[in-house]
């Protein structure tokens, strides 16, 4: 496997431009000769989709949702960084890129991160031009908000749902597109495998999930945008349709898979309140902005919280991180909390919660201010919880939420695989081994909008393609496999259902794999993970057929690629010993903090499949840092 990130060379403010201008072209007339597969309708893939159409290349996306509105980045919640120092606060394309290089922990790429500081200026700037409803102060300017790492404001909202808003922006482009003629939308479409042919991403075999029909399609490049695997923890802060079998389906066929050891824990959660639950809550750590974090000094006291003095409280958030307060990056927050709770000081059920306290800023800036910043999101509370946050506190507890690890990517975005590209949370890119708040949204639409119409068009200018179709040899073989592994899971007809042999995986993880990690505990995991894959294939149950809506088919399929991603981020996690951001081994810590080894682990871990029971073969690409001086990450 060659990993070549093509970086370009000169000064690291100078590359992204200088990249643009060596960079290839298609001519406007010859676009409409090159086809595009956009997997994914969130905001990677609808924004990469939607400017593909418009300039002119045959776009062909797919979403299994039955609309691009339902992706899941609709949930993103408290906002989208952009570098414009509204607040005239300090901020720049420097601090940003800075931020998010520690923030990461030094874990990612320097040329890529800076990219994404330069094109988040653009990105604002393309959201207002669509409509997008951001925010605004009394004199119409764009308001602006902290998040977690920064201590600058720098993060543009719409209340609660900024993910909502800037889909429906995305939405509404790709749907003048599909008008025109332009993009052609597959909804309530899966894809199942990768088609390569000569080395080339050229097609993908599909499943309509209405009428089980299994088909095959075809272009000159393949783009994934289909987000994040935190739901192989089964509770996770995702939709419950997120899944990893585009990207680890294009791993199985010779794509690498980059640091999947590094899922994101966020801090700001709804509790667990039940055996039956089936997924997990955010709360935005926009809160955090006006929330103060806190438990109670002493072990056992259950009185109200409003009854415990301020002289009895630990907001231990700005006990232990005095420059950052509440607004420590995730991964450190969440921590905290969960030290705090194996303490024996947590809240509420189990004492698995904090508190997150809003009485201070509603006594100092009234309540109509904070309902104006956040009622969506009390609102949303008060119906899960049945209690009144503007009375008294929230619960919290943290929970998986995002993960930094994905397929590899170069800094054109395109795979070790010619021809498959890979945008957002799919690809491992921007955010090292932990990401800051409002970035992932910011990461999406910068690959969207403005990465991928120059690189994929440097590809196309670069290369020649024949002419492919259903009837190659290669895509019937992968079309054939796909269907051979639809019949073998509904000929299993054992005892188990699907979600509880999930539920068992996902337990497993987040005791082994989760918060905290350590070489007995992902050895025990390793022990245990085959154990769990025996009893999928001998003894799960799938009814129905495969020639019609079967949502049980569906959630297998998943769950079988779950399983086997979960033993690689075990593997990973066993192999880089370190602590980094969100990947915590308790053997590597110096007073609670996470110590790194930068003399060995300063690299990328990219893993390559060699088969179903052999070993995948880890591959590094060493991180250069010519800009930052690699120190201690503190927030202290």
């Amino acid at each position: 496997m060659k990993l070549d990130a093509k970086i370009p060379a000169g000064p690291l403010a100078e590359k992204w431009e200088k990249h643009l201008f060596e960079s290839k072209l298609v001519s406007p007339a010859n676009r409409r000769k090159f086809g595009v597969i956009v997997v994914g309708s969130g905001l990677g893939g609808g924004s990469a989709a939607a400017t593909l159409g418009e300039m002119g290349y045959k776009v062909s996306c797919f979403c299994f949702q039955d609309s691009p509105r339902r992706a899941h980045s609709i949930a993103a919640q408290g906002g989208i960084n952009g570098a414009k120092n509204y607040k005239n606060d300090g901020d720049s394309i420097r601090r940003l890129f800075y931020d998010t290089i520690k923030g990461g922990d030094f874990r990612a790429r320097e040329a890529n991160v800076y990219r994404l500081a330069q094109t988040s200026k653009s990105i604002i700037d393309q959201c207002v031009a669509q409509g997008v409803p951001f925010a605004r102060e009394y004199g119409g300017l764009l308001d602006n908000r902290s998040f977690g790492g920064a201590q600058v404001s720098r993060t543009f909202y719409a209340r609660g749902q900024t993910g909502q808003q800037l889909l429906l922006g995305a939405y509404s482009a790709l749907e003048r597109q599909i008008g025109l003629g332009h993009v052609t939308m597959h909804p309530r479409t899966e894809m199942l495998d990768l088609i390569v042919i000569d080395g080339k991403a050229r097609g993908i075999v599909v499943r309509d999930l209405v009428s089980g029909q299994t088909t095959t399609h075809f272009a000159e490049a393949v783009i994934l945008a289909t987000g994040g695997y935190g739901n192989v923890f089964y509770l996770s802060t995702n939709a419950k349709g997120c899944n990893v079998t585009a990207t680890h389906r294009a791993y199985k066929r010779g794509a690498g898979f980059a640091n999947p050891c590094y899922t994101q824990i966020h801090p700001t959660c709804i509790p667990v309140h039940g055996e039956h639950q089936s997924k997990l809550t955010l709360m935005s750590e926009s809160l955090r902005n006006d929330g103060r974090v806190w438990v109670p000094k002493k072990k056992g006291d259950d009185r109200s919280p409003d009854q415990i003095p301020d002289e009895e409280r630990d907001y231990f958030l700005e006990r232990k991180y005095p420059s950052f307060g509440n607004l420590a990056p995730r991964d450190i927050a969440s921590r905290a909390a969960k030290e705090a709770c194996d303490a024996g000081l947590g809240v509420g059920p189990g004492g698995l919660g904090v508190y997150l306290d809003f009485r201070d800023a509603i006594q100092r800036e009234g309540e109509d201010v904070v309902r104006e910043r956040y009622g969506n999101l009390f609102e949303m509370y008060e119906r899960i919880t049945a209690e009144n946050p503007y009375k008294v506190p929230m619960r919290i507890y943290p929970a998986v939420h995002y993960t930094m690890g994905g397929l590899w990517v170069d800094y054109n975005l395109m795979s070790n695989i010619s021809g498959l590209f890979v945008l957002g949370e799919a690809n491992f890119s921007d955010h090292g081994a932990n990401r800051l708040g409002a970035s992932a949204l910011m990461q999406g639409l910068a690959d969207g909008y403005f990465v991928i119409p120059s690189t994929l068009a440097d590809y196309f200018a670069n290369n020649k393609f024949a002419k492919v179709d259903a009837s190659h040899p290669e895509a019937v073989k992968v079309e054939q496999e796909v269907n051979d592994l639809t019949k073998k899971l509904l000929a299993i007809n054992g005892t188990r259902t699907v979600d509880s042999i999930h539920k068992e995986l996902g337990k497993l993880m987040w005791d082994n794999c989760g918060m905290t990690r350590s070489r007995q505990s992902l050895t025990e995991a390793l022990k245990k993970i085959p154990e769990i894959r025996n009893q999928f294939w001998t003894n799960v149950k799938v009814t129905g057929t495969g020639e019609s809506l079967n949502q049980q088919l569906e959630k297998a399929g998943r769950v079988a690629d779950f399983i086997e991603h979960a033993e690689l981020m075990c593997l990973d996690a066993l192999e880089r010993e370190e602590s980094c951001g969100g990947h915590f081994r308790v053997e590597y810590e110096e007073e609670g903090e996470a110590k790194r080894d930068d003399v060995n682990f300063a690299h990328v871990a990219v893993w390559e499949y060699k088969g179903f029971t052999k070993k995948p073969l880890r591959h590094k690409e060493e991180l250069v840092f010519e800009n930052v001086k690699l120190s201690t990450r503190s927030y202290k």
